[in-house]
């Protein structure tokens, strides 16, 4: 009876905990609605509300009045969407390649691969705008798209995942069966991984979509900007910021990333469920 008692409250101990840190963690998105919805001086008045306001709608209409919200966000979907697509095509046939296929120079490769994904990506800023520059992409999406269709952190995880889920006995049927190299990468490798890809996708997706840096160096015309940089004009000078209205637009922002996380889990928690139920 003693021990009972005490696995339960341990039991309550660690629901405790658990709770305690959701709310920990759940405050800085509340306290980022709460701010969505009332204005600067209201923000930074003491004691700080932590009930919503009614300046919300305020601060949307300002918003839209301020920057053109849909057409950056209609230029970052069409940037994070093309660049998450082009990296599961090509890290996912290049990690096939890497992790169920022997070829001389493999392990050369795959070391190069990993020095790569060790440098810093501020360092190929200047020599990336430099040939972007050259080429003449430098102010359109393409050299958004272009140079970040395939990254090494990409190959490395798929080649990871595709080592210990692809069994090489269903590669060794599909050769009996006369499958060449793209029919056991689309009707076999991908089947299997599509928990894998969902997770690089959701990650490729949510870096497009937040990146700020490149985007501002690379789009010249401030017409043709991401939504990242253009939230970023809202910041005035001197004190002068409304940042009731920022947070409005950096909430907005997240509603594409609410969907695509959505979709995403689903994907990754129905296909382990199914593995579950199978074994």
């Amino acid at each position: 009876m003693a021990s009972i008692k005490g696995s339960r409250r341990r039991g309550i101990a660690l629901h405790v905990v658990l709770v305690l840190g959701l709310l920990l963690s759940a405050f800085p998105f509340y306290w980022a609605v709460i701010m969505s919805t009332h204005t600067s001086s209201e923000i930074f008045s003491y004691p700080p509300k932590l009930l919503p306001g009614s300046h919300f709608l305020e601060n949307v209409r300002g918003l839209f009045d301020n920057i053109d919200f849909f057409g950056s966000m209609l230029n970052s979907l069409l940037v994070a969407s093309a660049v998450t697509f082009l990296v599961l095509l090509f890290d996912s046939l290049a990690a096939f390649v890497f992790a169920k296929f022997d070829f001389p120079g493999r392990n050369l490769l795959f070391g190069l691969l990993m020095l790569i994904f060790m440098v810093p990506t501020q360092l190929a800023i200047i020599p990336q705008f430099v040939m972007m520059s050259k080429i003449g992409w430098i102010g359109s999406m393409t050299a958004l798209i272009v140079p970040a269709a395939a990254n090494a952190f990409g190959i490395f995880w798929m080649r990871q995942y595709m080592k210990s889920a692809i069994h090489d006995e269903l590669l060794d049927a599909s050769k009996l069966d006369g499958a060449n190299f793209l029919r056991q990468y689309w009707h076999v490798a991908l089947p299997v991984v599509r928990p894998g890809l969902a997770f690089l996708g959701i990650f490729t997706f949510m870096g497009q979509w937040n990146d700020y840096a490149w985007p501002l160096i690379a789009l010249t015309n401030p017409d043709n900007v991401t939504l990242q940089v253009a939230l970023s004009q809202l910041n005035g000078t001197h004190g002068t910021t409304d940042y009731g209205m920022v947070m409005t637009g950096a909430l907005l922002a997240l509603i594409p990333l609410l969907i695509v996380f959505a979709i995403g889990a689903r994907q990754i928690i129905g296909d382990l469920a199914k593995g579950a139920v199978r074994g």
